[in-house]
């Protein structure tokens, strides 16, 4: 895997933090850690636009009901259009 070096700064009380979760969730290696996280992040980000897709079929259908091959239909829509 190629990788690009990227600097950032934090703040000293946030150092702390830093280092714990680093530890935690990178085995004490940054780069390990940011992958990490940006990885969960993802999901979570990807979690939430299906919760907004699942809120705006509701919201569009009005209570009907709309068979297997029309909600995959739209899925697939709003993931290629994401």
């Amino acid at each position: 895997m190629a990788t690009t070096p990227v600097e950032f700064a934090v703040a000293d009380e946030d150092r702390p933090v830093l280092d714990e979760l680093v530890a935690r969730f990178g085995g004490g290696d940054h780069n390990v850690f940011l992958r990490e996280a940006m990885r969960r992040m993802r999901h979570d980000l990807f979690a939430q636009r299906m919760r907004d897709l699942q809120a705006d079929v509701r919201a569009d259908l009005f209570g009907r009901v709309v068979d297997r091959d029309r909600v995959a239909r739209t899925v697939r829509q709003v993931l290629d259009d994401g």
